[in-house]
């Protein structure tokens, strides 16, 4: 998975407005002697490190949500604003929280600063049941995506540099916490937030769950601020209603280009984060999102959106030029967080994982979720949507 492409959340640096949000959580006991849980539990853990702090209460796991929507300003959003979203109708809550694009262990990533007692209520069930995650985070650790920990190469329980050029801590990598939501790479707590000098309260999630996120968009833009901007969370497509092209499919020719563009990074080094030459290799995401753009296709940034950009479809039915999806992230069952690009005959290009280079493989079906059609329109659209 690649990083954010970091266009609705404003930035600590003083950088435009970003995209996206939320938190996928959980990491690793320190010790061996910690006393027998479940296997669920055990797994969990070995993504959380050892608590900081035993004495900081954390309120226990509420009634869970789904985010539907992401709102994002460069400054806090007011509160007259916050009070008509939660009373209106469909909503099923609101969270807010301090949003901006900031550097971490020298990465610029999605930064968020939450409530821990709350906001563990908007994460996928293993992270929101983690009483020592929210912990750790509540004691002024960051909580950063598995992704960025294992191909970023942040070791658990390091201390990395986290802020931007004004503010800047040393913050303690308390666990590895894919966000299950595309582009928010790291979590801190609001009060280190604050400290950092991040905006406060200048996001908010919202569930909707009987609503269409689009729909409910349309309607929020009447009343959020001038500079606010909304999102749909995971945004879908919409699918053309016939099968005649019209731009709904790659040509013959884009195809071609696709392969041949990817074919000349071959060698290149997996980089986290990497989706130039000036960067000195490529992640997954980051190879899809160069090979499509030399045949005028624009992609988002990561793996989980560049899943959106068409339909999905079984692998037994893929054909050349087709991306390849696998949800490998063990902290956010589900999610996407690896992307190919098939080639036929069981063959793909592939930016594997940290400590390897682009590279020609043979596909494997471990994990896999199926093939992704791209749609260049549907994509674009989306794209633009989030920022990318």
């Amino acid at each position: 998975m690649g990083k954010p492409n970091r266009r609705v959340l404003p930035a600590i640096i003083g950088v435009s407005v970003l995209t996206t949000l939320a938190a996928d959580v959980a990491v690793l006991i320190a010790h061996d002697d910690a006393p027998a849980q479940s296997r669920q539990d055990e797994k969990r853990a070995r993504y959380v490190a050892a608590s900081g702090s035993t004495n900081l209460a954390v309120a226990p796991l509420g009634k869970r949500l789904s985010p539907h929507v992401l709102v994002a300003a460069p400054q806090s959003l007011p509160a007259d604003v916050v009070q008509k979203i939660r009373g209106a109708k469909g909503v099923q809550g609101v969270e807010v929280v301090d949003a901006v694009q900031g550097m971490v262990a020298g990465k610029r990533v999605g930064l968020m600063g939450v409530n821990p007692s709350t906001f563990r209520n908007y994460t996928p069930k293993p992270t929101a049941k983690s009483d020592a995650l929210w912990r750790n985070v509540a004691s002024g650790d960051v909580a950063i995506s598995f992704t960025m920990g294992s191909d970023g190469g942040v070791e658990l329980g390091s201390r990395v540099p986290v802020g931007g050029k004004r503010h800047q801590s040393q913050l303690r990598v308390g666990a590895y916490a894919t966000m299950g939501i595309s582009d928010v790479d790291a979590v801190i707590s609001h009060a280190t937030a604050q400290a950092l000098g991040m905006p406060s309260g200048n996001a908010m999630l919202i569930s909707v769950p009987k609503t269409k996120p689009k729909t409910f968009i349309k309607k929020l833009r009447k009343v959020l601020p001038k500079q606010a901007k909304a999102v749909a969370v995971n945004p879908e497509i919409d699918f053309p209603k016939s099968s005649a092209s019209n731009g709904q499919v790659m040509t013959a020719q884009q195809v071609r280009t696709v392969i041949k563009a990817a074919y000349t990074r071959l060698g290149w080094p997996y980089v986290w984060g990497g989706e130039s030459e000036a960067e000195g290799g490529y992640d997954c995401s980051g190879l899809m999102q160069f090979a499509f753009a030399k045949a005028g296709i624009r992609l988002p940034r990561v793996a989980a959106d560049q899943a959106r950009a068409g339909w999905v479809i079984p692998y037994s039915k893929a054909e050349p030029g087709d991306m390849l999806i696998w949800a490998n992230d063990p902290t956010a069952p589900g999610y996407i967080s690896h992307i190919a690009l098939y080639l036929g005959d069981g063959k793909m290009i592939a930016a594997p994982r940290r400590g390897t280079v682009v590279q020609v493989q043979n596909v494997y079906t471990r994990n896999m979720r199926g093939a992704v059609r791209v749609n260049p329109k549907a994509a674009a659209k989306l794209a633009a949507a989030l920022g990318g």
